[in-house]
């Protein structure tokens, strides 16, 4: 336990107890680290097309990001068209959570709208498109 001692002329020892201060960051350090939302990203950076307008996305939301080469990626890795659905499966489990599509401007829009319907057969209430603001 770190303290740190003041003596005077009388013999006295005043002491300051920095143990509940410790155990408080602690405490604190923890409760921090329990409640930060964890983001999962695409796992790569697409071009996306400029828009008019826009609204503010929510953070806790699936990422899914289709590449010029209309590949589809989740979390860092490749997983196809047909891996939307089970991924999506997967994170509504735990509850209602939007689905963000980045999607890059050169890719073809059969690839995002077959991203778009896989999302939607697997439940997922509310699918939304990223992009750039002007």
């Amino acid at each position: 336990m770190p303290r740190a001692s003041i003596t005077d002329e009388q013999d006295t020892v005043a002491e300051i107890n920095l143990s509940p201060m410790i155990d408080c960051i602690f405490i604190l350090l923890i409760f921090f680290i329990v409640t930060t939302v964890f983001v999962d990203e695409a796992g790569v950076d697409v071009n996306k097309p400029n828009v008019a307008t826009y609204r503010k996305l929510d953070k806790n939301s699936i990422q899914i990001a289709i590449t010029a080469d209309d590949r589809v990626i989740y979390g860092g890795k490749e997983i196809g068209v047909g891996g939307v659905a089970p991924r999506i499966k997967q994170a509504l489990i735990k509850g209602t959570v939007p689905v963000n599509v980045q999607c890059d401007e050169r890719a073809s829009v059969e690839t995002f709208d077959r991203v778009v319907t896989e999302a939607k057969l697997a439940g997922a209430a509310e699918v939304n498109f990223s992009a750039l603001k002007r």
